[in-house]
């Protein structure tokens, strides 16, 4: 028989020290326990570590409810179908204002110019570092999609092609880029390859406005300005036809950008709907069932999942254009984080979880440590440049 292990972080610490200490004290001095029933109580206090005699109960410290650090982003495009923000895992963070791409180095707060495109070719639409930290991929009003090296400022090569219209959404799959346009089209581009193309998935009838891995990099999510969800299962892809998608979602009321996979459990799904929806909802991958639905009041621009706790972030617009911090699974509001004056329309997360960034439309970097730190310190994975290793050969 398997042993039961239970879920610390579905207790209720607090009310569980309350009931052994304070919850039956009232009954306790009008009747006398027994010695047995005492003993025992006593015992159970110790061994979980509520003898008052010991320690203190603390309970959990509220997240900080404003911005650590604003930045100024003039320029920065206000268009909810964009992706404007990234924070790769080498600690830096991507932000597009207008036709610069800026990168701000966290360790030292230092900021440098990656490129600046020409107006025929701009804006920039979106932009997603690669898993390695050190690549980043660039999207622009033209629907081309350009691969460079931070480190060395260098352009290693620019796909065409892909798309007929704009590229306002990206994901990384290791060695491939998806790519969702204002035509409708997610395509997979191989960046190792000189035909990059290599697979197509048509469902949306208007702009792939959300793309998200999940984190097996075995299912892809999509959202579009036509309100549809889409789940598409990499093992039907195929490189000779478009692939057919595993389930449509069809409960949103309007455009779904908010896009964010579980971080621990990996067929749940959240989703966020615009203006005209406001929802968060909660899907089974597998089954393509709706698990939940959640109206929170605003268009729903970003959703963000805690990488330490069961706890969900989510940005709004009109009217309070706020950040909601919401417990998992009952969705209880933890926080309300205000500051910023227009939508907010980007998120992104630190490499270690702990802190996130928001971008709005009053063209502000707002930082807010929001999310607790891990509870282990793990090392940073190792880079891997490997899909890049080919590059320079079909240049």
């Amino acid at each position: 028989m398997d042993r039961f292990i239970p879920n610390r972080s579905a207790m209720d610490f607090d009310y569980a020290h309350y009931m052994l200490t304070e919850g039956k004290k009232t009954k306790d001095d009008q009747t006398v326990c027994s010695p047995a029933k005492e003993a025992y109580r006593k015992m159970l206090a110790e061994t979980l570590n509520m003898n008052r005699t010991r320690i203190l109960a603390f309970k959990n410290k509220p997240p900080t409810r404003s911005s650590e650090r604003t930045l100024d982003a003039p320029h920065l495009v206000d268009d909810f179908y964009l992706n404007l923000l990234d924070w790769g895992t080498g600690n830096v963070l991507a932000i597009a204002l207008g036709n610069t791409v800026y990168l701000w180095d966290a360790s030292d707060s230092s900021t440098s110019e990656l490129v600046t495109v020409d107006d025929e070719n701009g804006p920039v639409t979106s932009v997603s570092w690669a898993p390695d930290g050190r690549h980043i991929a660039i999207c622009l009003n033209n629907s081309e999609v350009h691969l460079w090296d931070s480190t060395s400022n260098r352009q290693l090569r620019t796909m065409r092609g892909c798309h007929r219209s704009r590229v306002g959404s990206m994901a990384w799959n290791n060695h491939i880029l998806t790519t969702g346009g204002m035509d409708g089209q997610i395509v997979n581009n191989d960046v190792r390859i000189k035909s990059h193309v290599v697979e197509t998935y048509r469902g949306h009838q208007q702009e792939v406005c959300g793309l998200k891995w999940s984190a097996s990099g075995q299912q892809l999510a999509s959202g579009g300005n036509d309100n549809l969800v889409h789940i598409w299962d990499r093992s039907m892809a195929s490189s000779n036809s478009p692939t057919q998608w595993l389930h449509r979602l069809e409960d949103h009321t309007s455009a779904v950008k908010a896009l964010a996979w579980c971080p621990f459990q990996s067929n749940l799904l959240a989703t966020g709907g615009g203006g005209g929806d406001r929802t968060i909802k909660f899907w089974n991958t597998h089954t393509g069932t709706c698990l939940n639905s959640v109206d929170t009041g605003s268009q729903v621009c970003a959703l963000m999942w805690s990488k330490n706790e069961r706890e969900l972030l989510s940005s709004h617009g009109f009217t309070q254009n706020q950040l909601t911090l919401w417990k998992y699974p009952s969705m209880v509001k933890m926080a309300v984080l205000t500051g910023h004056t227009s939508r907010v329309l980007y998120m992104a997360q630190s490499p270690d979880g702990c802190t996130v960034v928001s971008a709005a439309g009053d063209e502000t970097l707002r930082f807010w440590n929001v999310f607790g730190a891990p509870e282990v310190a793990k090392a940073a994975p190792k880079a891997n440049n490997e899909p890049f290793s080919r590059l320079n050969r079909i240049r």
